[in-house]
């Protein structure tokens, strides 16, 4: 059974899950072929997935069957599990508590396609729609706090099937990463009286040489101190702490500019592997004014090291700069 733990130096929950290695691991480095390799993602195998919680089907199809465009389903090998009601206990000064949560594959399309970007734009829009839908849902069940969407790409990237796919992990606790970005947005808005978020839009519109796409409602630009090499963040305009609030209009946005924004880096750096996360704010707190919704994508160029384990620095080779100068200019 999986249980997180609490480091007691740095506070940062772990989650043991032994049930992870049980997964199974595919090679990425071909297309898939028929009749080599199986996927159990695709349209017709949807028996060799638990039952979809959630799918976006034709009218005339039938719940886990043929028919749909996104389907979202339990993981098999899940990080949490659903458990009848959170226990915790202390060793010392170890905290522990039992893996309660929800573990979710979002599969994004019923054909074998391994990236995003190559799917239509409704196709983009309606995995978009999937993540605002989960989280919405999962928002009612009071004993968890925080959703975190991600996506591994590639298996450089953590992915163990080349089938476009994303994840949702749903736990009782605020991942560290979350909690820090929350606190440092706070010092700032509690200093400065505004937004950080709002500080980084204005100032990257106004330099422009970090941006990589610029719409209405929303803009994509590689951070000034970027952990990685051609890192990029989405950020929405208009102000919006959890992403569960996200408008329709912003959705069907939003899934034009990451489906651009992961063509750009795919032309631009030769199809990489790459992970991007969905920050949003704990379930369980009213609208943030200092903390803003966003994506975080990094493509998977090079590798993290003993010094960035050692001393939680990073070591980028490419100035942001010059990272979205070579995304703008990768047109479709």
């Amino acid at each position: 059974m999986p249980e997180l733990r609490k480091d007691p130096m740095m506070r940062r929950w772990v989650v043991m899950a032994p049930d992870r290695a049980k997964r199974p691991m595919q090679s990425i480095a071909a297309p898939l072929i028929a009749g080599t390799d199986f996927d159990p993602f695709a349209e017709g195998n949807e028996a060799s997935t638990p039952p979809e919680i959630l799918a976006y089907r034709s009218a005339d199809s039938v719940a886990n069957g043929p028919g749909w465009r996104v389907r979202v389903v339990p993981n098999k090998y899940p990080a949490l599990q659903s458990e009848p009601s959170l226990e915790t206990r202390r060793e010392g000064i170890y905290e522990m508590m039992n893996g309660l949560g929800t573990h979710e594959v979002i599969i994004e399309c019923p054909h074998n396609e391994t990236n995003l970007s190559r799917l239509s734009v409704e196709n983009v829009r309606e995995v978009m729609a999937a993540y605002r839908e989960r989280m919405a849902d999962l928002k009612r069940d009071r004993r968890l706090v925080h959703a975190l969407i991600f996506k591994n790409n590639g298996i450089l990237a953590g992915a163990s099937l080349p089938h476009s796919h994303s994840q949702l992990i749903a736990s009782p606790v605020v991942p560290i990463a979350i909690w820090e970005e929350i606190q440092g947005a706070l010092d700032f808005f509690n200093n400065q009286r505004r937004s950080i978020f709002d500080e980084m839009i204005q100032q990257e519109l106004a330099t422009g040489s970090r941006i990589v796409l610029d719409t209405p409602g929303f803009i994509a630009f590689c951070p000034y101190a970027s952990r990685f090499s051609f890192e990029t963040w989405i950020l929405p305009k208009v102000q919006c702490s959890h992403f569960e609030n996200i408008s329709p209009k912003s959705i069907d946005e939003l899934g034009h500019v990451l489906k651009e924004v992961l063509g750009k880096q795919e032309r631009a750096l030769g199809d990489p592997p790459y992970n991007y996360v969905l920050h949003s704010a704990p379930f369980d707190q009213p609208e943030l004014p200092h903390f803003r919704w966003h994506f975080e994508i990094f493509p998977r160029l090079t590798r993290v090291a003993g010094f960035e384990w050692g001393s939680g620095f990073y070591i980028n080779p490419v100035y942001p700069e010059d990272a979205a100068k070579k995304l703008r200019d990768a047109s479709a």
